[in-house]
């Protein structure tokens, strides 16, 4: 009886380790600081794109429309509710069992407070087309690349990737049929409580996978590469 507990307890022990080793991606120490740099250089852009989209009032992507909403209804910061909805998302894309890493977390964590310290510095610009369009365009082009800076270290997908690729793995659609239904479902919710939607949500739809693309090509990307752990000191 004792074996057959012990066996059950070891059992349970290496589930739980298998369990934990497919869901988060191994950490290279050996390179991890220039990792770090290298993923808040990409956090930082990403949430100065977003503030230019935001201060550029002519429509944000479906995302920003419903966190800015949010923060309109809840009275808290855009970078905050992008912080909590962060979490909301990776909690749906966790019990998916979808793989997350250290920058999933970098991700929720980071480019919130990066997008609030752009909204100090840039400034709201209305009826005005000539600042508007190149605010909007610039925003786009520099998203797509921070996007490629930060899924290039292979430290994990952001949260709302991570939900994408785990609708797109339960329910066996595309990607592109898993990326629709989340951001017509986000944008609509955003629509509908005040968000910032507009003829920009609509570029940016049209733009961001190219933008995306293009800074893949440019930083020589691979996002599907696989994470190899840290290999360990042998003894001769």
């Amino acid at each position: 009886m004792n074996r057959n507990r012990v066996f059950a307890k070891h059992s349970v022990s290496c589930l739980k380790g298998w369990y934990y080793r497919e869901m988060f991606k191994p950490i290279i120490w050996k390179t991890f600081p220039r990792d770090f740099l290298r993923i808040q250089i990409g956090f930082a852009l990403f949430g100065l794109s977003i503030a230019l989209l935001i201060q550029g009032n002519l429509g944000t992507g479906a995302w920003g429309v419903l966190e800015v909403g949010l923060s309109y209804l809840l009275d808290v910061t855009p970078g905050t509710m992008t912080v909590a909805s962060g979490f909301v998302v990776l909690t749906g894309a966790l019990l998916m069992r979808e793989q997350i890493g250290w920058g999933t977390l970098g991700n929720i964590l980071s480019i919130g407070p990066w997008l609030d310290l752009a909204l100090r510095f840039v400034p709201s610009v209305e009826n005005n087309l000539f600042l508007q369009i190149p605010m909007l365009l610039a925003a786009i082009l520099m998203m797509g690349f921070a996007s490629a800076i930060y899924i290039g270290v292979n430290a994990g997908a952001g949260p709302r990737d991570s939900l994408m690729l785990g609708l797109k793995r339960t329910t066996g659609v595309s990607v592109r049929v898993a990326r629709t239904i989340i951001e017509v479902t986000v944008v609509t919710i955003g629509w509908l409580i005040g968000g910032p939607a507009g003829v920009g949500t609509l570029v940016f739809a049209l733009l961001i996978g190219p933008a995306v693309q293009w800074g893949f090509k440019v930083f020589k990307v691979e996002p599907h590469q696989e994470a190899k752990a840290e290999p360990k000191n042998t003894l001769s």
